[in-house]
């Protein structure tokens, strides 16, 4: 018998799995440690927001939008979300748009979109002020680089809503297209109540409405462009349902009261002063008349004196 069939056959044990137990203690360190990380983490300034960067303000300062963003260095980084600082920042009335974005560790971005400046008026004072997309009034402050690169509304009190729908309509017309246009005042008519009345720095006063001033704008220029290629400098373009040009009125010299009441005491004048004469006249008349009388009635007291002197020389 072979020395290999003596021995005997040694059974493979089979791999130890752990126990339910040991699995439960893993899982339990695992989580405790996690908890003392986050603990330590949350305690720590990594957890904490180190600054705010805000960009894109003109009109606004960054205080006022860091103030409307409500968070502020030393606040938990996750303790606001994203979104909810753009809500808040967007609250303003002169923001356009606002991005935020987190930067870990500790930095929040916030990016603003203002309105854009549509035009300009002055207050009191004479203080300029920014009029924006929206209809907001800015006032123009030294920090601000007032360039008077936009019109000047003039004669707009009492009319917001048509300010308003004015402002919003030259937010959404390119800047370029009315770089020739310094004032618009409103115009209204029984027909078109949104009738405005433009003043151009080319020496043009231009009439059309609210409603029209997209597509017209758009023309304008080339429009005045022909005009003075035909030697034609001023005038009045009139841009409704048809354009139309005429040069400006001439106004006639309009006589007052007190011009009138002068030439009546002229014409008094004369005639007082021609009434003296015709005294004189009828004065003078009246001399002579008296002269001829006496002339006349003298030899009737000579033929008197005759008869009684012959009388006389009778007796």
């Amino acid at each position: 018998m072979r020395a290999e069939e003596r021995l005997p056959v040694i059974p493979k044990s089979k791999p130890k799995t752990p126990s339910r137990a040991n699995k439960k203690l893993l899982a339990f360190l695992f989580l405790f440690f996690i908890t003392l990380l986050c603990v330590l983490f949350f305690q720590s300034s990594f957890s904490k927001i180190s600054s705010i960067e805000i960009q894109g303000q003109e009109l606004l300062t960054a205080e006022t939008i860091g103030q409307a963003a409500a968070v502020k260095p030393g606040d938990h980084f996750f303790s606001v979300s994203s979104s909810t600082i753009e809500n808040q920042v967007q609250t303003l009335p002169m923001i356009e748009s606002a991005e935020v974005t987190k930067h870990f560790p500790g930095v929040i971005r916030v990016k603003v979109k203002e309105f854009p400046k549509v035009a300009y008026q002055f207050g009191e004072n004479n203080q300029p002020e920014a009029i924006l997309a929206d209809g907001s009034v800015m006032a123009v402050t030294e920090q601000m680089n007032f360039i008077l690169d936009k019109p000047i509304l003039s004669g707009w009190s009492g009319s917001e809503n048509l300010k308003a729908e004015l402002c919003k309509t030259l937010g959404s017309i390119p800047s370029v297209q009315f770089s020739d246009v310094s004032e618009i005042k409103p115009d209204p008519s029984e027909s078109y109540p949104d009738r405005i009345k433009l003043y151009t720095r080319s020496q043009f006063e231009v009439i059309t409405t609210i409603g029209y001033l997209p597509d017209k704008l758009k023309y304008l220029d080339s429009y005045i462009a022909n005009l003075k290629e035909k030697k034609i400098n001023t005038g009045v373009l009139t841009l409704l349902e048809a354009d139309t040009h005429a040069p400006f009125a001439v106004e006639q010299p309009q006589t007052t009261d007190a011009d009138s009441g002068s030439q009546e005491t002229a014409v008094q004048d004369d005639n007082t002063y021609q009434q003296p004469k015709g005294a004189s006249a009828g004065s003078s008349d009246q001399h002579s008349s008296e002269e001829t009388t006496r002339e006349t009635t003298k030899p009737p007291a000579a033929d008197e004196n005759a008869a009684s002197t012959d009388a006389h020389q009778g007796d």
